[in-house]
């Protein structure tokens, strides 16, 4: 279970930050929505070749501070 929850607007605030800092992963199908932490934190894992507390930990990052620009 991932150690964070979306909710809309975090998850279009935390895609644009994610997408910025992994420019490549633009033509990816992710899935950023409420109640899909799980199946985007293992997309990204195999995608970004990084383990779970890795992903976890840079959503997160993103996550507490919304209105910035830093990832």
């Amino acid at each position: 279970m991932a150690s964070f929850t979306f909710t809309p607007e975090s998850a279009e605030r935390v895609k644009i930050k994610v997408l910025r800092k992994y420019r490549d992963l633009a033509k990816e199908n992710l899935i950023f929505a409420p109640g899909q932490e799980d199946q985007l934190v293992n997309q990204l894992t195999a995608l970004l070749k990084r383990d779970v507390r890795y992903v976890e930990f840079t959503i997160s990052k993103a996550l507490a501070d919304p209105n910035g620009n830093r990832l």
